[in-house]
């Protein structure tokens, strides 16, 4: 059965001392937490190693990754991070095409997709981020540009390596402070269009067992509306989430909803 996915990516922010006592309050919460949630942090490069021995330890069951990655396993790349290095660490996750990484640093559709590859052939499982911009919004095209940078992202890819790609829908609009969320309905179109994509290209099976994640603005107001909607399968959360008790508020709020379901 296909896990619900809650997780936040803490960006440039925490320092090692900040990152252990968000752990600290998670470990008293998510062993209780239902089966069904997979929750997952993704900390600043300098705090993946620490998170992860300090989640394992604890048997907190998040998973852990990193932000970016390389797609080669080692060369003069200065600054840049390998597959391998990632496995060193630890973690699992690795995220890759957010719309900063793309706006900031030149990531392009091509670049996601060696990265794609390059996590499969480690083990890792690629956390790729797609959204549309406001001008795409404007124009009626959002659906469009997602759909591309998705495909882009799962070129060359069997349908048993896709099931592995867990792709986070994040309107470009929705994002950082000024972000405004898409409504349910809004994030729900999209994921429905993404999702018969998917089914285009590997078929109904495959399809529904790619994690479709939410992004954009999420917080304990929208976080359940959002869940309930049947083709989004979790939530990627930003500033809602920095606080470990955020964080744990959001997930209990789904773990209610979810009991309600059943």
């Amino acid at each position: 059965m296909k896990k619900t996915l809650i997780g936040t990516s803490w960006k440039m922010n925490k320092t090692l001392s900040e990152a252990s006592e968000f752990c600290q309050i998670l470990e008293k919460f998510v062993p209780s937490l239902s089966d069904n949630i997979q929750p997952f942090i993704i900390p600043s490069f300098t705090c993946v190693r620490d998170v992860t021995r300090m989640i394992s330890q604890s048997n907190t069951r998040c998973l852990t990754g990193v932000q970016n990655m390389h797609y080669e396993d080692a060369g003069a790349f200065t600054g840049e991070i390998s597959p391998l290095m990632v496995k060193d660490t630890g973690a699992y996750l690795v995220e890759m095409g957010h719309s900063e990484r793309r706006e900031f640093f030149g990531e392009t559709d091509l670049a996601v997709n060696k990265k794609v590859a390059a996590a499969l052939k480690h083990g890792l499982r690629p956390l790729v981020c797609i959204g549309d911009s406001a001008q795409d919004m404007a124009w009626g095209t959002s659906a469009e540009t997602v759909i591309r940078q998705m495909k882009a992202a799962l070129s060359g890819l069997s349908a048993k390596q896709a099931e592995q790609v867990i792709v986070a829908y994040e309107p470009i609009w929705a994002i950082g402070e000024q972000g405004k969320p898409a409504t349910p309905e809004q994030a729900e179109y999209i994921h429905v269009r993404l999702r018969q994509a998917l089914v285009e290209l590997y078929g109904s099976d495959s399809a529904n067992n790619i994690s479709l994640l939410y992004g954009g603005s999420v917080n304990p107001q929208n976080a359940v509306p959002l869940i309930s909607r049947p083709d989004i399968d979790g939530l990627f959360i930003g500033r809602s989430a920095w606080q470990a008790e955020g964080f744990c508020q959001i997930l209990k709020l789904v773990e209610q909803y979810q009991a309600t379901q059943k």
